[in-house]
């Protein structure tokens, strides 16, 4: 998936039992600009910030601890989630 839509996000949410607390717009957004240098699966990103799950493609983690790429990854995520959600 090369955008994730928020279709997508209410579907997991509704599909896992979870309610969304935050914006789900400003989700889409900072994912899908993310995306943009990434060049990987937008919904493997969202599964990132949501679930901590790891992308082995790009090497998130190393031994269940963050590397230096996904702590970037999700510290960029969240700069572009306060700056799409004000």
């Amino acid at each position: 998936m090369k955008k994730i839509t928020i279709k997508a996000i209410k579907k997991y949410f509704k599909d896992n039992n979870l309610e969304a607390r935050h914006n789900i717009n400003a989700i889409k957004k900072a994912i899908n600009v993310l995306n943009k240098d990434v060049k990987t699966d937008a919904f493997n990103l969202f599964l990132l910030i949501v679930e901590n799950k790891p992308i082995d493609s790009i090497h998130t983690h190393s031994y269940g601890f963050h590397t230096a790429n996904g702590r970037h990854l999700i510290n960029t995520f969240k700069n572009l989630y306060y700056k799409f959600n004000n």
